[in-house]
């Protein structure tokens, strides 16, 4: 394995930091080497120097593409925190469809990874419309940095095990067979969803605020100051009576947000 200097770390992680927002301690230092040499390795490179000044002379954003997939860490399944999709269906989608006047129900799924959560979010929307759906835009946004596992969540397969906790109803209703011992998103879930590659980083682009965004289990790879940042944008980003669910090891200084606390990890813009 290629060693990495302390130079050569520091550096490192101030570029993750500034370009990414990931927060990498010294503790981390056996992992970038890890996750990393397989890359260098590939380039012939036998430093880290070496390879920082690749990226950085790279225009074309192949090789930042390659390091955050290789950084980032994408762990997730359906029906994670599944008592966030309970009060989603029960309590957020009836409070804020009769609002919404021009028929417009706008969900994000921010650092969706392979897409579960985003599926999860298209089914409950879709029983909670069933044939009332008409003239609806119900469709979802979801965005992760990394490319890799966004070409995974659109293929919207996933093995038997990966849908083992889903109720039999909804793996007959929106799944089908593919293959041996996987199941395929049904077309009509997978087309209400829009993945894209977003980095939380940049500044936001949307032109309309959402009703509901869900950014669970991503802010732990941030320190504190990048975390208030990336949750003042949040608030910003929301309609007035908006939910941001974050992750349940996640949290919000309630003295340094106007987010109103709903339940664990679920806030309320005032």
């Amino acid at each position: 394995m290629i060693e990495i200097s302390d130079k050569e770390f520091i550096k490192l992680a101030g570029y993750i930091k500034t370009n990414f927002g990931i927060h990498l301690s010294d503790e981390k230092r056996t992992l970038v080497m890890g996750r990393l040499w397989n890359v260098l390795n590939s380039l012939n490179m036998e430093n880290f120097s070496d390879y920082l000044n690749y990226i950085a002379t790279d225009q074309s954003g192949e090789a930042a593409r390659t390091f955050i997939n290789q950084m980032t860490t994408n762990h997730t399944y359906f029906m994670r925190e599944s008592d966030h999709f309970d009060l989603f269906r029960a309590k957020v989608l009836p409070e804020q469809v009769p609002k919404i006047k021009d028929r417009d129900l706008r969900v994000w799924s921010a650092g969706c990874s392979t897409g579960e959560e985003a599926y999860t979010l298209a089914i409950l929307i879709n029983e909670f419309f069933g044939n009332a759906r008409l003239g609806w835009d119900t469709k979802l946004l979801a965005t992760d940095i990394s490319e890799k596992v966004l070409i995974e969540a659109k293929k919207g397969i996933y093995s038997r095990e990966e849908v083992a906790l889903l109720p039999e109803r909804w793996k007959h209703n929106y799944f089908h067979p593919h293959g041996m011992n996987q199941y395929e998103v049904k077309p009509k879930i997978k087309n209400e969803v829009v993945f894209r590659r977003f980095n939380l980083m940049d500044p936001f682009p949307f032109k309309k605020k959402f009703h509901v965004i869900f950014c669970r289990n991503v802010m732990i790879y941030f320190d504190a100051s990048t975390r208030m940042q990336l949750i003042h944008k949040f608030y910003d980003s929301l309609v007035p009576g908006g939910y941001l669910f974050i992750g349940h090891s996640e949290t919000i200084q309630r003295d340094h947000t106007k987010f109103k606390y709903v339940m664990p990890a679920v806030y309320r813009k005032e």
